[in-house]
C-alpha cells in the first residue's frame, strides 16, 4: 500500500471516527459540508449527514443537503425521496422548491421543474432565486414571451441582479418571433479619404425553433462607388450552455463590398454570469484572409464587461486587434449606454470590412466608441452611435474619422 493511499484512508477514517464523537447535529452538519466541499468526500458526508438527522429529525437545512449531495452524485430517486420528505415536514422552506427544481432540471424534465417552481412561487412569490428559476426553465421549453415577461420583472425590482441579467440578455433574443431593423452610419474623414462615406442595412429576423436566422441587404457608398452586399446569420441553439453563430455573405460590388464572407463562432454561458466565444471569419477580396475571434465577457450587477480580440495571420506575421467593451444597464436588457475602447479593425463591423485587406489593417490602429440603445414599450428600439477613430492608414501617416450611426428595430 502507497504512502499516499495510507495518508487518505487514514483521513477518511480520522473524519468517519468524528461521527461518534460529535455531541449535536450541529457539529455533525459543519463536518458533511467540510467534507463535501473542501475534500469532495461525498460518501463522508452522506454518512455524517444522516448521522446529523437521526439526532435531529426536524433539521431540514440537513435534508436539503443530504438531497443535493445526492443531486451531484446522479442519485435522483434518493434525492427526489429526500426532497418530498422535507415538503410534507414543512412546505413553508423555499431552498427545497429551489434543490428540487434543479434536480428535475439536471435530469431533462424541465415541465416537472417548472411545475416544483411554480408550487414554490405559490408560497414564496418575492423569491428572486425562484423568480430567476421559472425564467430559466421557461426558456428551456421555448415559452420565451413569458420567460421574458418574468424575468423583466425581477430586474424591474432588483436592476443590480447579475444572474438574471445575463439570463435576460438570452431570453430576450428569443422573445419576439419577427424582427425587422435599420440601421445607417456616416462616416467622415480628415485625410484619409475625401469623400464620407454611407453605409445602410436593412435586416429581417426570424426566431425558429432551430435558433434565430437573420436575412440582411447591406448597401453602401464609398470609393466613388455604390455595392449592395446580402447576409444571412443564424443562431442555432445546440443546447443550455452554447449556441453557435453561423455567417455568408455575397456582394457583385468587390471593392465597396468583399466578394464574399463567412464566419462561425461557438457561444458557451459559463457559471458566474461569465460568457465566453471562439469561432472565426473569413473574407475574400481576390486573396482569402482568414482572422480567428475570441472573446471573455461577464456580468457584474448592472454591468456587462467583454474583452475581445481578433487575430489575422499573413506574411509569416499575425495582425492583432483588441476591443473592449462596458455596457451600464439603465433599465431592460434593451436599455444601456455603452463605451467602448478598441485596437486595430473588427471584421464584423460594417465599416471597416473593406480596410481589413489592406496593409492599414496591420497598422496602428485606436478607437472610442459611444452608444446609447433604448426600447419604447418593448417592441420599438432605437440605437445611437458615436465613434472616433485615429488611423495610420500609411507608415508614420496617421488620419482621424469621425462615425455617427441611427438604428431602429421592431419586434413582433
Amino acid at each position: 500500500m502507497s504512502i499516499k493511499l495510507s495518508i487518505s484512508l487514514f483521513f477518511i477514517f480520522l473524519l468517519g471516527s468524528q461521527i461518534s464523537i460529535a455531541q449535536n447535529s450541529d457539529d455533525l452538519f459543519s463536518q458533511a459540508r467540510t467534507a463535501a466541499f473542501d475534500h469532495k468526500q461525498y460518501t463522508l458526508a452522506k454518512q455524517l449527514a444522516k448521522a446529523a438527522i437521526l439526532k435531529s429529525p426536524d433539521y431540514l437545512e440537513i435534508r436539503i443537503f443530504l438531497g443535493r449531495i445526492y443531486t451531484w452524485e446522479k442519485q435522483a430517486d434518493s434525492a427526489r425521496l429526500e426532497f418530498d420528505k422535507i415538503i410534507k415536514l414543512n412546505p413553508q422552506v423555499e431552498d427545497v422548491y429551489i434543490a428540487y427544481s434543479n434536480l428535475e432540471f439536471w435530469n431533462n424534465d424541465t415541465e416537472k421543474a417548472l411545475s416544483i417552481c411554480n408550487q414554490g412561487m405559490s408560497l414564496f412569490p418575492n423569491s428572486v432565486d425562484l423568480a430567476i428559476l421559472k425564467a430559466k426553465f421557461l426558456n428551456d421549453l421555448k415559452k420565451w414571451s413569458e420567460a421574458d415577461q418574468v424575468i423583466s420583472e425581477v430586474l424591474t425590482k432588483h436592476p443590480n441582479q447579475t444572474e438574471a441579467r445575463a439570463l435576460a440578455t438570452r431570453i430576450r433574443e428569443n422573445s419576439a418571433t419577427n424582427r425587422i431593423g435599420v440601421n445607417y452610419t456616416f462616416v467622415s474623414f480628415d485625410k484619409q479619404f475625401a469623400d464620407p462615406w454611407h453605409l445602410t442595412s436593412l435586416d429581417y429576423s426570424r426566431q425558429t425553433s432551430f435558433g434565430s436566422i437573420i436575412g440582411r441587404i447591406n448597401y453602401a457608398n464609398r470609393f466613388n462607388g455604390n455595392g449592395v452586399q446580402y447576409e444571412v446569420d443564424a443562431y442555432p441553439r445546440l443546447s443550455n450552455t452554447f449556441m453557435a453563430y453561423i455567417s455568408g455573405g455575397y456582394s457583385p460590388n468587390l471593392g465597396v463590398f468583399p466578394q464574399t464572407r463567412a464566419g462561425f463562432s461557438l457561444y458557451a454561458n459559463l457559471p458566474k454570469s461569465m460568457e465566453a466565444e471562439a469561432g472565426f471569419r473569413y473574407l475574400q477580396f481576390g486573396d482569402n484572409t482568414w482572422i480567428y475571434t475570441a472573446s471573455l465577457g461577464k456580468y457584474v450587477k448592472s454591468f456587462w464587461f467583454n474583452l475581445r480580440t481578433y487575430l489575422t495571420p499573413s506574411s509569416g506575421q499575425v495582425g492583432q486587434s483588441f476591443t473592449l467593451t462596458t455596457r451600464y444597464y439603465v433599465g431592460g436588457t434593451d436599455d444601456f449606454l455603452s463605451l467602448g475602447l478598441s485596437t486595430g479593425l473588427s471584421p464584423d463591423d460594417q465599416r471597416n470590412i473593406v480596410l481589413i485587406n489592406a496593409s492599414s489593417y496591420k497598422l496602428q490602429s485606436n478607437g472610442l466608441t459611444l452608444a446609447y440603445r433604448r426600447s419604447i414599450k418593448s417592441f420599438h428600439i432605437i440605437n445611437l452611435k458615436a465613434s472616433w477613430t485615429n488611423q495610420e492608414y500609411q507608415r508614420d501617416t496617421r488620419g482621424n474619422s469621425i462615425e455617427l450611426g441611427v438604428g431602429y428595430i421592431r419586434r413582433f
